[in-house]
């Protein structure tokens, strides 16, 4: 396909594509990160989980300490002993509360001042947040009273404990958190990625590729999409492209058809109309002819002349925005039947019968040439398909017409084979034929366009013998006719 010169320059002033991250990487590195939130939003609790753990665990050790130093007689467990004790448990001392009365069990070490208590229980999950990472921010050697339920009588039992070992196993434990995110992380993110990548970026990298090249060449079928057996939205859209590139190349070959069509035409224009104009010009000479068969065929003649001149200079109308606007006025619908009639070569014709019932004095609201042009058409349709098919029993066509109210109504009907099934769909579309030989495919098109200028409607009948076209124009309303005829009359 040619390119013009605007459309060169748009290429030229059209940015290039720079290399930047695609759909691939940014879902990749979408996912890393949001796997990260998500091991975040796991962390948060499991490092306060683990740091109330840690010290049930040292109230359980405690509790055990405990019985062993209560089971004791009084001053009975030496200090080495009690000091062992407290360093198996990792504490510096045990206390118990019975009744009113609170007694150390053992002790080693105490400091001065107690930094941190902790009540384990009235400990909310909050506090338990708020507490776990107070304590990891912190640094020094500071000591942390940790209060919990005693077993038997006593109400409570207390143990000191260092906060530096809590501290470091917390790390620990979040060192080891933070590795097993970052693998899971990754691993997350790799099979996220290759599962959108094939379930979703490939495609839309077909759908992007397919498009970019049906731009470069929308004439050539080879670039349609070939749909997949998908049945999500991505298939729908790739059936949805499929169809309307179809679409599209049927549209732009019919358009550079009617766009050479229109080339031929315009060049054999001129010179026809010189070659009608002389022949109309010779018939003028045969008005004057005394013979009685001339002066009879003389005016029918120069009427198809005039209609022929008229016709050729509205050659590429077809190819305009739409014909002109019709000159309407009542006429009788009989002579008009005649006329096509004789145009059309039926009127010596033996072979094809012609059956004309139309009704007494019928008229029709028409423009007489346009509706002369759309009679003359389907006739001439009518007369291509019974020729083509000589082993018809009865060759005929007949044309019919009524009034029905304000509408007036008129049938072309022949005992042809009929319009075939496949072409019903776009029968009044141009260049759309029925197969036949020498068919143009623009009679039922033109047809088509001049009865909807008058406001009528044109369809084929079904269950016919043949094919049958009803012709159905409404009459305008009586105060449009009365103005007309007022400035008639003016």
């Amino acid at each position: 396909m040619a390119v013009t010169d605007d459309q060169a320059t748009a290429l030229k002033l059209r940015p290039k594509p720079s290399l930047r991250l695609g759909l691939s990487g940014k879902l990749l590195l979408l996912t890393i990160p949001l796997v990260m939130i998500a091991g975040l939003l796991i962390y948060v609790p499991a490092i306060a989980n683990f740091r109330m753990n840690r010290l049930n665990d040292r109230l359980a050790a405690a509790n055990t300490a405990a019985l062993v130093l209560d089971a004791a007689p009084s001053g009975m467990v030496p200090d080495s002993l009690a000091r062992q004790i407290l360093t198996s448990i990792g504490a510096r001392a045990v206390a118990i509360k019975l009744g009113q009365q609170r007694r150390l069990l053992a002790s080693a070490d105490l400091p001065a001042s107690i930094d941190h208590d902790v009540d384990m229980r009235t400990m909310t999950v909050w506090s338990a947040i708020v507490d776990a990472f107070e304590i990891m921010l912190e640094h020094g050697d500071q000591t942390i009273r940790v209060v919990g339920p005693a077993p038997g009588q006593a109400q409570f039992i207390e143990v000191v404990i260092d906060e530096k070992p809590l501290r470091q196993s917390m790390y620990r434990f979040s060192r080891n958190v933070l590795v097993v995110a970052l693998l899971i992380a990754c691993l997350t993110a790799c099979l996220v990625y290759l599962a959108l990548h094939y379930l979703f970026v490939r495609p839309m990298r077909r759908l992007t590729a397919s498009l970019i090249g049906f731009h470069e060449n929308p004439e050539s079928s080879a670039r349609i999409i070939v749909p997949s057996q998908r049945g999500d939205e991505i298939g729908l859209a790739e059936r949805e492209l499929s169809d309307m590139q179809r679409d599209l190349v049927s549209m732009l070959h019919q358009k550079s058809r009617l766009a050479a069509l229109g080339l031929a035409v315009s060049k054999i224009n001129h010179d026809l109309r010189n070659l009608l104009a002389s022949s109309q010009l010779l018939s003028d000479q045969l008005a004057s002819v005394p013979d009685p068969r001339v002066q009879r065929f003389a005016p029918k003649l120069l009427r198809s002349l005039e209609r022929a001149i008229a016709f050729c200079q509205s050659t590429l109308s077809y190819g305009r925005a739409q014909e002109a606007a019709p000159d309407r006025r009542v006429m009788l619908v009989e002579p008009a039947v005649v006329e096509v009639r004789e145009s059309a070569g039926l009127a010596t014709d033996a072979s094809i019968t012609w059956i004309s019932a139309i009704e007494r004095g019928l008229t029709i609201d028409a423009d007489p040439d346009q509706l002369f042009r759309v009679l003359l058409n389907l006739v001439r349709n009518a007369v291509q398909a019974l020729e083509t098919h000589p082993d018809v029993a009865t060759m005929q066509i007949r044309i019919t017409g009524r009034r029905e109210g304000t509408v007036a109504i008129i049938e072309v009907s022949d005992t042809g084979p009929g319009v075939p099934s496949k072409a019903r769909e776009h029968l009044f579309e141009a260049f759309q034929t029925s197969g036949r030989p020498g068919g143009s495919g623009l009679g039922l098109a033109i047809a088509a366009e001049l009865i909807r200028a008058h406001g009528g409607n044109i369809h084929l009948v079904e269950g016919t013998i043949g094919a049958t076209f009803r012709i159905s124009i409404p009459d305008r309303p009586v105060e449009l006719l009365s103005i007309r005829n007022e400035r008639a009359r003016a």
